[in-house]
């Protein structure tokens, strides 16, 4: 079985993560979404927030665990046996910074291969610090989260 692990912070997680998500399902038996917690990121969501957004945002897909970690995300991907890291593409600027990190991991962990996957071009503008400043003044980010995500009124909620 073909393992993949898909990391990130996902705060929050967007129709282009979607996006990723389920291109790699069509190359991985199972893909783990696993957010991670970075330190040098101050979230807008708390990682408990960011599992119920994901857990939304995918419903009906089959094959897909979500679960949160710390640490490198080569560990993660040895502790559950996973092989592959899933990376969306959505720039040469992307792809750029993602192949310092894939040869670093590869240094690292060669027993995990990284794989690139390029958003599709209705997502390859979407970025979660975008989705972030459209809800933090107000806007609707709706058209950039999943059909049904409703991370607005999560922000309502707390006052």
């Amino acid at each position: 079985m073909k393992k993949a692990v898909f990391p990130g912070s996902f705060d929050p997680f967007t129709r282009g993560h979607l996006d990723v998500l389920q291109s790699s399902l069509r190359v991985f038996d199972k893909v783990v979404v696993a957010v991670g917690y970075n330190v040098s990121k101050s979230g807008l969501f708390s990682i408990e927030e960011r599992l119920s957004i994901i857990g939304d945002s995918i419903a009906g897909l089959k094959n897909v665990e979500i679960e949160s970690y710390t640490g490198l995300t080569i560990d993660f991907c040895n502790k559950t046996g996973a092989e592959f890291i899933v990376r969306g593409i959505r720039s040469t600027t992307d792809f750029d910074f993602e192949q310092v990190i894939s040869q670093a991991n590869a240094k690292m962990s060669p027993n995990i291969q990284t794989v690139f996957i390029p958003s599709s071009a209705e997502c390859s503008f979407i970025t979660s610090t975008v989705v972030r400043d459209v809800l933090l003044n107000g806007g609707d980010a709706q058209l950039f989260l999943a059909k049904g995500v409703d991370v607005a009124s999560r922000l309502k909620r707390r006052g």
